[in-house]
């Protein structure tokens, strides 16, 4: 298998970049650091790509070393024929395969394995073979009674040989691949109640079914959580019968031949009792791997512009993370957020100390000339809301609020990052300050969290959590080293997401910083215990000193580049043609391009550019809204059949993937990211539900 091809021929990029890339994965070279430095090597290929490339690397190498190990363990068994070999090397999935392996597979004891100790195999051939007369073959089976072995009959010796050819049936391997493709065509998922009295969340598959070859990854996932909850029974319909007859229509070829009944009976009970049974679990899995992969992409697509929404900067924050019995806790942050006091206040049920809240409130606001207000948006978030809205009416001062999604906080609260940074503050009162500090820098407040508790996507806790993990940690990857980080005041959390950090590296930085006083040059770097010249050479480039020694190391230009900046400085390169600027200063055309981009720009934050969240002022409740009523919103979640946007009352509304635009999308992505701000009309209001329907159709 030639895997460089293969590769070219999926991501129809050319040869020599994929080649490259492969190189310098090889060599140990950071995704972020091979997308963003070396541009000329890759054909500027972007870091999502080169993190696909690398997974589908890993993959088919991992298929090379298992069909080598496949082959080795059947030759070992003096089994393997050049057909069968031929077969397996040009396998293109591991569960091929694993599907010829089958037959040669050591196995715990079956029925059939118990009939061979018997000496029952020899019995099984001759049935198969089809060759024989029916007083020769009685007389064979007679004589394959061995009461030493357990064969006490004749009816136990035919058993046994039944037993045998039903697993020879189960393991074909091109039976398996032929009967998959027709329940992939063919197959229906039927869906139906355990308890059809009982009410549940999964009320629309009590009595369901869906071709296979349709059915929508989220709906898989369902179904999935319903079964596992024990709520739904969950089976795969195809046609039985036209299936065993394709079988027995290879297996027999004499039907007038003793030996039939007991083939016809084999090959039902094979594949009745082991082959489909196990077709169908693998069936599902594939279901199951597939929505996986693709609720996975989809929890990666929200969570990028999540972490890459604009940070709030140099404003004083009151933050609230709102409760009903225990109160509101209060936090209150500076413009570079730091912590400066906190309050508990009772505004809400059970003890409803509106008047007193307010009063407290409005100090702080005064004492500290509070900015902009950041309520949590969980429990007792509207009622909270609406106190706020009251007392900026009340203060008549230019104040604005807004809701903040307080998705792992608590786990923030609770976890051993925000126990350091704040040993001496109650759990909650941690929680309010980083609400408040993921408004002021969505990123570096949002790494402290294990990226499947940020609240985006759909069935997180359903996935499988290795995946899930790798996928998200690499999305975050991309992000910070996109936007760069500060090394004098970056928290380990978010040093550790820096391309060749450890987390080791990470605390061991901050170490440094905290014992021998801030980073003047990036060249301290190297004083760092653990930090060798090949992390230098990955982390470098991301990580700025403002107002240190040498401008450039607050920029995205890496130090080995510096050189060439240096030269760009002296001379007036916007006048000059790019392409023979290129040539004298002996540098790519992508490399240069972006040390110009970082020098007209220095300490340039990609996130300015993306949309600016939503302030308000006064509160909206369903009583407000009209059919037909035009709003603004803020996309908060992206899923399979839709997008919730928030149009700031209590529950989030929903844009069906149907009204999202006015051509036909497959999925909302297409449309809309988690952060967009959008015109939605109102089509739907079901107050008892707390459900609103919105569109963006015509707007």
């Amino acid at each position: 298998m030639d895997i460089l091809n293969i590769l070219v021929d999926e991501f129809k990029l050319k040869k020599k970049h994929i080649e490259n890339v492969i190189g310098l994965l090889d060599e140990g070279n950071t995704i972020p650091f091979i997308a963003r430095y070396r541009k000329e090597q890759t054909g500027e290929m972007e870091d999502a790509i080169i993190r696909e490339l690398s997974n589908r690397l890993n993959y088919l190498r991992n298929l090379e070393t298992r069909k080598e190990e496949v082959i080795r363990l059947i030759h070992e068994q003096g089994k393997l024929t050049d057909e069968l070999k031929l077969e397996i090397e040009k396998s293109t999935t591991l569960q091929r395969v694993e599907d010829l392996y089958r037959p040669y597979k050591q196995k715990r004891r079956t029925r059939a394995t118990i009939a061979k100790e018997r000496g029952l195999e020899g019995l099984s051939n001759i049935i198969l073979e089809q060759n024989i007369h029916k007083n020769e073959f009685d007389n064979i089976v007679l004589s394959y009674i061995n009461e030493e072995k357990g064969v006490n009959s004749k009816e136990e010796a035919l058993q046994g040989a039944m037993d045998i050819i039903a697993e020879i049936v189960s393991d074909d391997a091109n039976y398996r691949k032929d009967i998959k493709k027709i329940i992939l065509s063919e197959g229906l998922i039927i869906t139906e109640a355990v308890d059809k009295e009982e009410t549940t969340v999964y009320d629309m598959y009590y009595d369901y079914k869906e071709p296979i070859k349709s059915i929508a990854n989220h709906r898989i996932l369902a179904i999935n959580r319903g079964e596992k909850e024990k709520k739904l029974k969950v089976n795969i319909h195809i046609n039985h019968d036209k299936v065993i007859d394709l079988i027995k229509d290879r297996v027999i070829v004499e039907s007038n031949s003793p030996t039939f009944e007991y083939l016809n009976l084999s090959i039902e009970d094979g594949y009745k009792r082991l082959l489909y049974p196990s077709i169908e679990r693998e069936i599902r899995s594939n279901l199951t791997e597939r929505a996986e992969e693709e609720a996975i992409k989809v929890f990666s697509l929200n969570l990028e512009p999540l972490l890459m929404q604009p940070p709030i900067k140099g404003k004083m924050i009151m933050a609230i993370d709102p409760g009903y019995r225990t109160g509101c806790k209060v936090a209150i942050i500076d413009e570079t957020g730091k912590y400066l006091d906190h309050e508990v206040v009772y505004p809400t049920e059970p003890q409803n100390q509106i008047e007193k809240t307010k009063i407290k409130l409005k100090k702080l606001i005064d004492k500290y000339n509070i900015n902009i207000i950041a309520i949590g948006n969980g429990t007792a978030s509207r009622e909270t809301e609406t106190l706020v809205a009251e007392i900026l009416r009340e203060l008549n001062r230019n104040i604005y609020y807004i809701i903040v999604s307080e998705a792992g906080a608590s786990i923030y609260s609770a976890s051993e990052v925000g126990i350091k940074e704040f040993p001496d503050l109650d759990v909650t009162i941690r929680g309010a300050i980083s609400i408040g500090r993921r408004l002021q820098d969505p990123l570096a407040e949002l790494v402290k969290i294990e990226p499947k508790h940020i609240g985006v996507g759909q069935y997180q806790h359903d996935l499988h959590q290795g995946k899930l993990n790798e996928a998200l940690r690499g999305v975050v990857e991309d992000c910070v080293n996109r936007v760069g980080v500060d090394l004098n005041t970056a928290s380990p959390s978010l040093l550790s997401y820096v391309a060749g950090i450890s987390t080791r590296v990470a605390n061991n930085l901050v170490n440094h910083r905290e014992e021998k006083g801030r980073f003047e040059n990036r060249k301290e770097l190297l004083k760092v215990k653990g930090l060798g010249p090949k992390t230098f050479e990955q982390c470098a480039g991301f990580l700025r000193i403002p107002d240190g020694k040498d401008p450039l190391d607050n920029t995205g230009v890496h130090p080995e580049s510096y050189d060439i900046a240096s030269q760009l400085i002296g001379i007036d390169y916007k006048n000059m043609d790019i392409d023979q600027l290129s040539q004298s200063l002996e540098v790519g055309k992508p490399t240069l391009m972006d040390i110009i981009k970082e020098l007209e720009k220095p300490g340039r934050d990609p996130r300015d550019e993306m949309p600016k969240p939503i302030l308000r002022q006064d509160v909206l409740s369903l009583d407000d809204l009209k059919i037909d009523m035009v709003l603004k919103g803020t996309v908060r979640n992206v899923v399979d059949f839709g997008a919730f946007v928030d149009i700031g009352v209590k529950e989030d509304g929903l844009i069906h993937i149907s009204q999202l635009s006015n051509r036909y999308i497959k999925h909302p992505k297409e449309v809309v990211v988690v952060g967009d701000i959008v015109e939605v009309k109102i089509i739907d209001i079901d107050k008892n539900r707390g459900r609103i329907s919105l569109s963006m159709k015509g707007l």
